[in-house]
């Protein structure tokens, strides 16, 4: 349990579960600092230190100390534009961020990775994802969270036609294969956060929609 406020570093705030889980942790009494690096400016907050820039440049300019480090940063193959700009995103950036964090003293990482996530899968999606908790397990974290949801639901401020398509249907599906709204999901990383443990806790769907009830 923390006698002192947390400090908390965010990545991804501006994405449909990073701008739940920043005002959830800004509105916690334990939190005392939030800093979270964004490309573009966020609505002040006497809690919220928010450096503007991409962020592999804002990475170095970090200082401080932490206590717990969240990353909520993801795309899509369309987004991305490529594989290799996909898998820079998903796989190398959540890396460097998770490097730093752990530079910085945060001892508990938490991050959102995705339903099926596997190194050796056919699907590159999946492929990059299972990478990627590969590559942070390597980095030896005292106490490292992967969440693993299915499809995120919510309003995004980027039209995304397959999902508005399959979102409906994603509500009729069985455990841990059904969608999970996003403002869900960021309650469910809260609590995480609040579990003191040791080692490495993969957190599949039907378990975070329980949580984040």
């Amino acid at each position: 349990m923390y006698l002192t406020p947390q400090r908390i570093l965010l990545a991804g705030a501006t994405g449909l579960t990073g701008e739940h889980l920043l005002d959830r942790l800004l509105n916690e009494p334990t939190v005392g600092c939030v800093v979270a690096p964004t490309r573009k400016a966020l609505a002040e907050h006497p809690r919220l230190q928010n450096p503007i820039g991409p962020l592999p440049a804002l990475l170095g300019q970090l200082d401080g100390e932490f206590d717990t480090a969240f990353c909520c940063l993801g795309s899509t193959l369309k987004e991305a534009g490529s594989e290799a700009a996909f898998k820079a995103i998903d796989h190398d950036l959540v890396i460097a961020f998770a490097r730093r964090a752990r530079e910085l003293g945060a001892r508990h990482l938490l991050v959102i990775s995705s339903l099926g996530a596997n190194p050796d899968s056919s699907i590159f999606y999946l492929k990059v994802k299972g990478e990627m908790e590969a590559s942070l397990r390597a980095q030896g974290w005292p106490q490292l969270t992967l969440a693993r949801p299915a499809q995120l639901l919510g309003p995004r401020m980027e039209v995304r036609p397959m999902e508005r398509l399959t979102a409906p249907l994603s509500y009729l599906l069985p455990g841990k294969y059904r969608g999970i709204a996003a403002c869900t999901l960021a309650r469910a990383l809260w609590r995480l956060a609040l579990e003191e443990g040791e080692g490495t806790r993969v957190v599949e769907s039907d378990e975070l929609r329980r949580l984040g009830k």
